[in-house]
This record gives structure tokens, sequence and C-alpha cells, in this order.
């Protein structure tokens, strides 16, 4: 198994950037996805879940990104995809895509940092 998140960097607040986590090894359509994300210092924090088919596909973000995040899949290139806009300074952590739901999930990548700053 191999995932690789990227797209992070260095953004002004109000900006927006993209993530991408390439997944080999398995089948990210069969499974439920979630983005999960590390402040310096601080817990793990579960961002967002898009649920198995077998779960209604359903998605569910955490309230701090509710509405400015929007996560989603292409099954054709078995990646994951956070498309984060509207970003504040509270949104700087590292972002680690994982397979399963919640703070529980399993990451297997090494992340990718935010940072979101003027």
């Amino acid at each position: 198994v191999q995932v690789v998140e990227s797209g992070g960097g260095l953004v002004q607040p109000g900006g927006s950037l993209r993530l991408s986590c390439a997944v080999s090894g398995f089948t990210i359509s069969d499974n439920s996805m979630s983005w999960v994300r590390q402040a310096p210092g601080k817990a793990l924090e579960w961002v967002a879940t898009i649920y198995k088919p077998g779960l209604g596909n359903l998605i569910s973000y955490s309230e701090s990104v509710r509405g400015r995040f929007t996560i989603s899949r292409d099954n054709a290139k078995n990646t994951l995809y956070l498309q984060m806009n509207s970003l504040k300074p509270a949104d700087t952590a590292v972002y680690y895509c994982a397979r399963g739901v919640g703070i529980g999930a399993a990451r297997g990548g090494p992340g990718t940092q935010v940072t979101v700053s003027s």
C-alpha cells in the first residue's frame, strides 16, 4: 500500500489550495476515505469523510471546515482530493488522507503541509 499526499503549500488568508492523495494497493472507491490534519502542538483533527458506496457515498465535514472545504474522489485515478477555499490561519496543519472514518482512520502517507499566513 502506498499513499502520497500532495498539493500543500503557503497561501494567504482567503486563498485556496487543492490537496491530492494518490493511492496504490487498495481501491479507494471500495472504502470510506477521510482527510485529517494536525496543527503544531495540537491533537489530530478529523476534517472530512466520503463514505463508501455501501454507505450511500455520503459526505460529512467537521464544523470548522463545512462550507469551505470539499472532499471528492476520482475513481479512475484512485485519487482522493480536498478542495480548500477561504483558508484561514487556523487551517495551518499537516494534512493526511486516511482509509476509514474519523480520527481513527488509517493514515499511510507523510502528509502535506498547509500554511496559511500573510
